[in-house]
């Protein structure tokens, strides 16, 4: 590579930062109507239709737009401590309108991010997902008893089938 060419090159990369922040910010999500049961059981039936699959013994939990419980369920012999988690994910993801996995990844980070733990009912684990509907905020599942990834697995195919 010529030195020509590394300059061009470096100075390429250097204005991609100034390219992003030309774009347009994506619109900020907004709520909806809440969740409706009917609603709320295609979202549980698909993500204990996942857990069951899988072999996985998990708690559920569906908020709506105030954090409220609208759902719940428990398979047989999942541990009791996944019961509040479950809940705890589903509201942190419905009041902070983003999954919780953002703070799981936050705290992983260390540093700066450790000050999550601080914030008033932050689950900061993978499992909780916001529930969409045309394009704006329902409500969330939240899911706990296996590993967070596994948990988020299912949270994702819940929250799937409302479009």
């Amino acid at each position: 590579m010529t030195i020509n060419s590394f300059l061009i090159c470096l100075a390429v990369v250097a204005a991609i930062p100034s390219l992003a922040q030309n774009q347009k910010p994506a619109a900020p999500l907004t709520y909806g109507e809440p969740i409706k049961l009917e609603q709320a059981e295609k979202v549980m039936a698909a993500a204990l239709e996942e857990a069951k699959n899988n072999n996985w013994m998990m708690a559920i939990a569906i908020v709506d737009t105030s954090g409220k419980l609208v759902l719940f369920k428990k398979i047989d012999n999942t541990q009791i401590g996944s019961v509040d988690v479950a809940i705890g994910k589903a509201t942190t993801a419905n009041n902070f309108k983003r999954p919780s996995k953002v703070f799981e990844d936050a705290v992983a980070g260390g540093g700066i991010g450790l000050r999550i733990l601080s914030l008033p009912g932050v689950t900061p684990l993978e499992g909780g997902e916001l529930i969409m509907f045309n394009g704006k905020i329902i409500g969330a599942i939240g899911v706990s008893g296996a590993q967070s990834t596994q948990d988020g697995q299912v949270a994702r195919a819940g929250a799937s089938v409302i479009k």
